[in-house]
């Protein structure tokens, strides 16, 4: 087994747990400043009311549905001898476009109420938030979440 992954189910959820939460805080965060154009006490506010509705949701979407879905596709997509690399960039494509899309469309609707308009506003940011968290992702939450299984096993 890899030590960059989950062995046990609490270390996939403390794993998940990770990359949901920095994602979460990052995006809502993002997005959120992007959309008002501004910083102040109740841009923050609102922020800080978002973080742990989009958190529970997201972490009841991502495993329950995209990340199956996502681990399909990679599985249909490489071949057992692939490399490690090669899955985990595939996972995170996948898994990335379809969390980003439900949550892009899913903050939308919590900020400004569910209208036709919303999911047109949700459908011109959604590329823009899908290369945000696939940056994020591959290049600082999933090398942190992974640092954080290696010292887990590297400690048992």
């Amino acid at each position: 087994m890899d030590i960059r992954l989950p062995h046990t189910p609490k270390e996939g959820l403390l794993y998940g747990t990770i990359i949901c939460s920095l994602t979460v805080i990052a995006m809502s965060t993002i997005s959120t400043l992007l959309n008002t154009n501004s910083i102040d006490l109740q841009t923050l506010l609102r922020i800080g009311k978002i973080i742990p509705i989009i958190w529970l949701i997201a972490m009841v979407i991502e495993p329950v549905i995209i990340g199956r879905l996502a681990e399909k596709v990679v599985a249909l997509l490489t071949h057992p001898s692939d490399s490690f690399y090669a899955k985990i960039v595939l996972r995170i494509f996948f898994t990335v476009l379809g969390m980003s899309f439900i949550m892009t469309c899913l903050g939308e609707t919590l900020f400004n109420g569910l209208h036709i308009t919303t999911l047109q506003h949700a459908l011109t940011i959604w590329p823009r938030n899908f290369m945000i968290v696939l940056v994020l992702e591959s290049f600082i939450i999933q090398p942190i979440a992974r640092a954080v299984m290696v010292q887990i096993h590297k400690n048992l």
